[in-house]
């Protein structure tokens, strides 16, 4: 795996999403840094992050990953941020149910804001905390709903580093596969060029929070 700061061919726009508490900073810090943060502190709008990585095709892409707050004082600000977004993480706990039933919405605010052809993984985290008696959502319940719903699906957790580099890479893998190598479904949306963010505003690399 390589540094944000190595060359890249394409740079991807991904969002995280979900309610709040359900670890989407913690999955951003452990993929991005490695590390599970020491202080687990809500997000306040947005933040930004970004990872260079090779793709099964051969091109080099940089991630930049955008982490929503999940409270709802901030959803305005938010859902800008779908903007031309072709990747998405709908993050929920597996551990509470209504994060889980909530993810309708959060999938359908992002398509709704994002490019059409987004490419969504649906995410159970904290499977390091789950148990008989504190799982709420079986595995089996949320991949049939991934199915269903033509979204790729994976349980992680950030804190014991369960399927965080995975679950980019697979996202990453078939937004490529859909964006770049799909000739009906080839456009630009969403997908920046080097030293451009996918916005079209000149690319931050230190990171940010707004």
């Amino acid at each position: 795996m390589e540094s944000h700061s190595e060359p890249y061919d394409q740079l991807f726009k991904i969002v995280l999403i979900g309610d709040t508490g359900v670890g989407k900073s913690c999955i951003v810090s452990r993929y991005v840094k490695g590390v599970f943060p020491k202080k687990n502190v809500a997000t306040i709008g947005v933040e930004f992050a970004a990872k260079n990585l090779k793709l099964n095709s051969g091109i080099r892409v940089k991630a930049q990953i955008w982490d929503t707050a999940g409270q709802e004082r901030y959803l305005a600000i938010t859902t800008a941020h779908y903007r031309r977004a072709i990747g998405a993480l709908v993050v929920y706990d597996i551990c509470k149910r209504e994060s889980f039933l909530n993810c309708e919405k959060w999938i359908s605010d992002v398509k709704s804001q994002a490019d059409p052809e987004i490419t969504i993984m649906l995410v159970g985290n904290k499977v390091d905390t789950a148990t008989e008696e504190t799982r709420q959502v079986q595995k089996q319940e949320a991949e049939e709903y991934a199915s269903k719903n033509k979204i790729l699906f994976c349980e992680t957790s950030a804190l014991s580093d369960i399927n965080i580099n995975s679950a980019f890479i697979q996202l990453l893998n078939k937004i490529d596969e859909v964006k770049i190598h799909n000739p009906k479904k080839n456009n630009k949306v969403g997908i920046g060029l080097k030293g451009v963010d996918a916005d079209g505003f000149e690319e931050r690399d230190d990171g940010c929070s707004c």
